[in-house]
């Protein structure tokens, strides 16, 4: 590998990596395998069912899978991961090589490469795309809007009261670009690979208004670079979004710097409901959809699918918002709720076979995780006297949960939210049930403090421990409003401690001792589990790579 040749193994970004990586190798081999790229025709179109539209086509103002799904396919970092891991490879760095301190990071650029819009990536480029993250403005800087950033760096240019982990970005010359950070990070430069963290055309940036984004009542609009001009380095362009058929259609980009694609194109035709998913499979009309129903995967097989499941690298959580309700601010009514949920049978009963109870928040292959935690049983008498002891029985609750989508970590919204809300009732809390699409206004309710508790989870985009409890409270102002709490800013300021921590052992020490204080003295949210998801497709599709981190990306794929 060639993360670094002067910083020692400490800042390379393969830490806690290699047992997903294999997971992911045997979780592929036990299913037909679809990971052949020099098989198959080239030409003809790849059809693949979406269970939801994409938010946008900026991946930089992206927050979930189905728009990143869109996005990995035209874009492309300066690193990548290989494919059917989470370790870091070159992309358009072909290496890289940091300061001992690790400060200051060296990327040499891959050379002749071209936008799609034709204009040359270089290091000018890359850093104007830094300097353009690091200055956005106004609603721009919404949580709802630059989360990976702020999850990742932190603040903007002008919010000194905010820091950011960026400082600087130099175009030394064409070929060299130099980034340094204000502060050591354990995610560096793997957080690089991130989808948001592509790398755009400056010149259609610039041309598209890409910066004007607009808040509107509790929701935003997005300029025509998000919506109409995406222009980046991938295998694939945008061709359009035909939102009245549902339909998302991408092109081989002709100029491509790699192995251009074998297809012609790739096309995401938006199908919400997964049974239907199932039947276009069935019926010929898509190719492909992600996640299917688990009770599914042998009927699949036995037609001749290929199903492929991956490891479950993801966490399903129930959160809890403390910003509404002044008595989630206390932990016996938050461990109220944890006793409450029967999670082992939520697990049997919603989940697929693999699937285990959550203990803390991040799962068995991330470095870090503390393996003396112990999950926390149900036992809903428990519940009731910790309620009765916080002065809460008389709580009521909102409770949202999202409609047209299906997550790695959560395939039945509808019936996993019953599953909760039937055992929250039992415990004597009261509901106020409402749910919303996934991108049509469930994220933004959730990421501007609307409900009380809610449905979701995430899909480690690396394995280190910051992209996991680091992502969830490393900012007091987070979607639990942990800041409500006098240790919500000590907990981000402890994560940013450990994060910064150059000696791996103890850095991993310091996670491991997180984890337990996040379990046993804060519990901000309710780990709930961890689930393998699957990907099916037709026999006749190779060379896509099922990937832990969901990273599939179709430059390499065929049909027939």
């Amino acid at each position: 590998m060639v993360h670094s040749r002067t910083a020692r193994r400490r800042w390379t970004a393969a830490i806690g990596l290699t047992g997903v990586a294999a997971l992911a190798l045997s979780a592929c081999a036990e299913s037909a395998r679809t990971d052949d790229p020099g098989a198959g025709k080239v030409g003809g179109t790849l059809t693949f069912g979406a269970a939801g539209a994409p938010k946008l086509f900026d991946p930089f103002y992206a927050t979930d899978g189905e728009t990143f799904r869109v996005s990995r396919q035209m874009y492309e970092g300066l690193v990548g991961f290989k494919p059917g891991t989470a370790e870091v490879e070159p992309a358009l760095a072909t290496k890289w090589e940091s300061t001992e301190d690790g400060k200051t990071w060296t990327f040499t650029l891959k050379e002749n490469v071209k936008f799609h819009d034709d204009t040359d990536f270089n290091a000018d480029a890359v850093c104007f795309n830094f300097n353009r993250w690091y200055n956005q403005k106004g609603a721009g800087q919404s949580d709802a809007v630059s989360q990976y950033w702020l999850d990742n760096f932190g603040g903007f240019a002008d919010t000194p009261d905010k820091p950011s982990l960026y400082k600087s970005c130099t175009a030394k010359d064409a070929k060299t670009a130099v980034i340094e950070l204000t502060e050591a990070t354990s995610q560096f430069p793997s957080v690089l690979g991130f989808t948001s963290f592509s790398i755009s055309s400056p010149d259609a940036l610039k041309k598209y208004d890409a910066d004007n984004v607009v808040a509107a009542g509790d929701s935003f609009t997005y300029p025509a670079y998000a919506t109409e001009h995406p222009t980046g380095t991938g295998p694939f362009k945008f061709s359009k979004f035909d939102k009245a058929n549902n339909v998302v259609e991408l092109v081989r980009h002709e100029n491509y710097h790699g192995e251009k694609a074998k297809l012609d194109k790739v096309v995401f035709r938006i199908i919400p409901d997964e049974t239907a998913r199932k039947q276009a499979l069935e019926a010929g009309d898509i190719d492909g959809y992600d996640l299917p129903n688990a009770a599914d995967w042998p009927g699949l097989k036995e037609k001749g699918f290929n199903v492929a499941v991956r490891p479950a690298f993801n966490i399903l959580y129930l959160g809890i918002n403390q910003k509404n309700n002044p008595k989630l601010q206390d932990l016996k009514v938050r461990q109220a709720i944890m006793h409450a949920i029967n999670r082992e049978q939520l697990v049997k009963s919603q989940l697929p076979e693999g699937a285990s109870v959550a203990t803390q928040f991040m799962p068995n292959t991330v470095d870090g995780h503390n393996k003396d935690l112990k999950a926390i049983g149900y036992d809903p008498e428990k519940a009731k006297s910790l309620l009765a002891e916080a002065g809460a029985t008389d709580l009521t609750l909102k409770f949202f949960w999202p409609t047209e989508v299906t997550r790695p970590y959560m395939p039945s919204p509808k019936d996993i939210q019953a599953a909760i809300a039937g055992d929250l009732e039992k415990a004597g809390i009261k509901l106020e049930v409402s749910s919303k699409p996934w991108n049509g206004g469930y994220l933004t309710d959730v990421d501007q403090g609307v409900p009380d508790l809610f449905m979701l989870g995430w899909t480690g985009d690396n394995g280190t421990a910051h992209n996991w409890i680091g992502t969830f409270f490393g900012r007091p102002d987070n979607r639990f409003n942990t800041g409500a709490s006098p240790w919500g800013a000590e907990l981000a300021a402890e994560l940013g401690k450990a994060n910064a921590e150059p000696d791996e052992d103890k850095r991993r020490g310091l996670y491991e001792g997180l984890n337990k204080k996040i379990m046993e003295e804060y519990l901000p949210a309710i780990p709930v589990s961890h689930s393998p998801p699957a990907l099916v497709l037709k026999a006749d599709v190779k060379g896509v790579v099922p990937s832990p981190l969901t990273d599939e990306r179709f430059g390499a794929a065929s049909k027939g």
